[in-house]
């Protein structure tokens, strides 16, 4: 049979349909300034506000807790990193870009939770990624240079590099920097953009390195005898390799000198042990010889009669 209604089941329906629980249309904020309804506007200001507040104190709520996981989880990836890489440089690298990922995760998890779509976030990213790329183009030269010495590995943690006029020895390959510490602890940050592209003298390549020295004396000395004392010195040492054999002879005759060389080779880590070492001996044995280590001069002879004045 077909469903009616009475009168008082009418006036009860119509009175829920027109009662301030039934939804109806929000008014925007200029049409409730226009009509006068300051109430209902002070109403939605708020109500607003106390969104608001609500979903930025859940946000900073999110934002520490994970901020503290990603610590945790960083802290617990270092280690299988300090367990399964060997070179520290790659490892900051990594641990870099873990970081910079887990935190741009937590951030689109904070702005879905508090209702912005993703959506909305990548036509953002899109709208302003021209900008953002043009104002940081060498910024994203430095990264892109940081990916290539890592997978070109010119050096790795610890070797000690000359580049881009400075040398030290590498601490770590950043998102965009290189870090170095100098022979006196000073600390140089080098672009990776340039220095991927530039000039890299690795002096930890290789296991062994020839030391150099040159030995200055006066005209009228004994060649065989300066030549026979260097090599003395070379082999009395125990650092300087006997493969390959030291070298010692007489390269150049100088405006006020006659010039020796003596090279020898040893191990990397041994070079300025060496190198100092045979500086002092080579003194030492130059002098107790009565060998003379001269210097810079110049005779100049006078002509015409010596009696004559000078007006």
């Amino acid at each position: 049979m077909p469903f009616t209604l009475n009168g008082s089941e009418n006036d009860i329906l119509s009175s829920l349909l027109n009662s301030p629980l039934a939804d109806k249309p929000k008014s925007s904020t200029a049409e409730l300034i226009k009509e006068g309804r300051f109430d209902e506007l002070a109403d939605h200001f708020l109500t607003g506000s106390i969104d608001i507040m609500g979903k930025l104190l859940i946000a900073l709520v999110i934002f520490y807790v994970g901020k503290w996981v990603i610590k945790r989880v960083a802290r617990f990836v270092g280690k299988i990193f300090n367990r399964r890489i060997e070179d520290r440089a790659l490892r900051s690298f990594l641990l870099n870009i873990l970081n910079i990922a887990l935190f741009a995760a937590l951030i689109i998890f904070i702005i879905n939770i508090v209702g912005t779509k993703t959506v909305s976030i990548a036509a953002i990213i899109g709208s302003v990624g021209l900008a953002v790329g043009l104002a940081v183009k060498d910024n994203l030269a430095n990264f892109a240079g940081g990916v290539m010495l890592l997978f070109n590995k010119p050096f790795k943690g610890g070797d000690y590099i000359e580049a881009q006029s400075v040398a030290g020895t590498v601490q770590s390959v950043g998102i965009l920097y290189t870090t170095l510490t100098t022979a006196d602890n000073k600390t140089i940050h080098i672009p990776n953009g340039p220095l991927s592209t530039g000039n890299i003298v690795n002096y930890n390549t290789q296991t062994s390195r020839r030391v150099e020295l040159t030995v200055k004396v006066d005209y009228g000395s004994d060649v065989a005898l300066v030549k026979r004392l260097l090599l003395d010195i070379a082999d009395r040492h125990p650092l300087v390799l006997k493969d390959p054999p030291p070298l010692s002879r007489m390269v150049k005759m100088n405006d006020s000198s006659i010039d020796f060389i003596l090279r020898v080779w040893t191990l990397t880590p041994d070079y300025w042990t060496v190198t100092f070492d045979l500086n002092e001996q080579v003194y030492e044995s130059l002098v107790e010889n009565g060998l003379n280590i001269p210097f810079p001069q110049m005779t100049v002879h006078l002509a015409g009669n010596q009696n004559s004045e000078l007006k």
